[in-house]
């Protein structure tokens, strides 16, 4: 059992496994090149795998797939199969943005995977574009067709900025709804990589659009997760996540492997260790999970009103 120094019990493990991603989206990378780390300083599947075998021997039980975009890295499949077959009751999850689903859900449902969240944050093909610079809406369509055919479990991502989809939040709702997928509606969190002119739309305006239409309550919520839940009047879910406010770190049971190999306590939070070295020893990287554990801070360094950068560190290198 992974315990920090707060008494949380750290039991979720989040793998980035490329930097890369085939979108550009305003609130993440809009500027990055196409191409800028060399494949060799990432870790392969059998490095990730070694560390991972490390990982669950010692407490972690939930283990979810990111990037980037996971799906542009080839043959992810083979990550979720060592993954499966080496702990076959794992909680194996996978966060994408939906663009490169469709031909890959079935070979990843296949070797292991139980779930995937989708970020989509628009349903108007211009909103959309604009936001992620790739015209392919209907494409990650066809992605969430697809996993819901499979009867994959799925949920939706949707971060909401003002005065660009702010006026989607119902539609979007709705598109959920009659889906019957789960979406939770993200606050804009402010970064160095994001494009400079973006805000943030509150979880309390995102709520009031919905309870417009809808009569909805806050349901309970358990501990370790980072969205708060609502019910609508036909018994509907939904969830917001408000990362601005930092009640969710008194429980966070979760680190992050980055596809270079640093292991990071928190989201937003400089610190990491390296668990890449000539032997890759169990040893070794036992010692550097615990280091990482006994160092994860309380809580992250975001704040409303806080203007000064507490951290440089994208939000694609440590998957999100």
């Amino acid at each position: 059992m992974l315990i920090d120094s707060f008494n949380r019990k750290v039991d979720y493990l989040r793998i980035s496994v490329t930097q890369r991603c085939n979108f550009r989206c305003q609130y993440c990378m809009p500027e990055k090149p196409f191409e800028w780390t060399p494949k060799e300083k990432l870790l392969s599947y059998e490095e990730m795998f070694e560390f991972i075998k490390v990982s669950i021997d010692n407490g972690i039980n939930k283990i979810r797939i990111t990037g980037g975009e996971p799906l542009v890295r080839d043959d992810l499949h083979k990550l979720i199969s060592m993954i499966s077959e080496y702990k076959n009751d794992i909680d194996l999850a996978l966060t994408t943005n939906g663009y490169l689903l469709k031909n890959q859900i079935k070979k990843l449902k296949e070797a292991g995977l139980n779930r995937v969240n989708i970020s989509i944050d628009s349903l108007d093909q211009k909103t959309f574009h604009y936001l992620t610079k790739k015209d392919v809406l209907e494409k990650v369509k066809e992605g969430i067709d697809e996993a819901v055919k499979l009867d994959v479990f799925v949920k939706f991502n949707a971060v909401i900025v003002k005065d660009i989809n702010d006026q989607e939040v119902l539609s979007l709702y709705e598109y959920s709804k009659t889906r019957g997928i789960q979406i939770r509606f993200i606050e804009y969190m402010e970064n160095e990589s994001a494009s400079s002119f973006l805000k943030t739309v509150s979880s309390k305006d995102i709520l009031q659009k919905i309870s417009k239409v809808h009569r909805i309550e806050e349901v309970y919520t358990s501990k370790n997760s980072a969205a708060k839940l609502f019910k609508d009047e036909t018994g509907y879910i939904f969830g917001v996540i408000e990362p601005y406010d930092d009640s969710f770190c008194q429980s966070c049971n979760r680190i992050r492997l980055s596809a270079e190999g640093d292991l990071i306590p928190c989201l937003y939070y400089e610190d990491s260790k390296s668990i890449t070295n000539k032997t890759h020893s169990k040893e070794k990287m036992k010692q550097v999970l615990d280091d990482v554990i006994l160092n994860k801070p309380e809580k992250n360094k975001w704040s409303h009103t806080q203007k000064e950068v507490t951290s440089t560190r994208a939000f694609y290198y440590t998957g999100g």
